[in-house]
């Protein structure tokens, strides 16, 4: 087990430079380990950090090789504690997958436009403040859209209103349930958002 429950070791043979934050099941941490992993790329995810003992993504990063921290929310917003974690780590990026709470400004100060996070519609619509997960496709549905898509977009200290990097798009029929809705935006989430880290961040950086 490599978990880190408010440890700060450093490691002595750092395996990337990526920190992944999620509360939950962690399907799209895995898919952006499991990317950093293919033909090279260089950058890997050093860490996931995660505010719920129980969540998925810890057994997913721990299956993966990949060290994680349990950090509860007062841990989270505390300086001493998770900048030395990330720093001893050589993190220079931070994504959010599926990551429930607010990063703290001091956070977001410490790594201008290297915070990022995927949403689960076409921002600005459907954004802010409690609209994650279900319940964004829940309105998408109620709505009665005829698309929505995902949007990877820089942190800032508001919900969902920092600067967009990507929109991906995708059709809506009006038969689908919410769950169809979903399904179709995890399909471009899984195809999309290691891409366009690696395109943002690294496509064009020295090996």
């Amino acid at each position: 087990m490599n978990r880190n429950s408010e440890s700060m070791k450093t490691s002595s043979n750092p395996a990337g430079r990526i920190a992944v934050f999620a509360s939950g099941n962690g399907s799209n941490a895995e898919n952006i380990i499991r990317y950093f992993r293919e033909a090279d790329r260089g950058d890997q995810v050093a860490l996931v950090v995660t505010n719920k003992a129980e969540a998925g993504v810890i057994s997913r990063a721990e299956s993966l090789g990949v060290e994680t921290c349990v950090l509860p929310p007062d841990r989270l917003r505390d300086p001493d504690i998770i900048l030395p974690l990330l720093e001893a780590r050589g993190v220079d990026l931070i994504v959010l997958a599926g990551f429930l709470l607010m990063v703290p400004p001091f956070l977001i100060a410490r790594y201008p436009g290297r915070i990022i996070n995927i949403h689960p519609s076409l921002l600005p619509a459907y954004g802010g403040k409690g609209m994650y997960g279900r319940r964004v496709h829940e309105a998408v549905v109620e709505a009665g859209e005829s698309r929505t898509g995902i949007t990877v977009h820089f942190v800032s200290e508001k919900y969902d209103e920092g600067r967009i990097i990507a929109q991906i798009p995708v059709e809506i029929s009006p038969s689908d349930s919410a769950a169809d809705v979903e399904s179709k935006i995890h399909r471009l989430e899984k195809e999309h958002f290691p891409r366009i880290i690696h395109e943002t961040f690294y496509n064009n950086k020295e090996q």
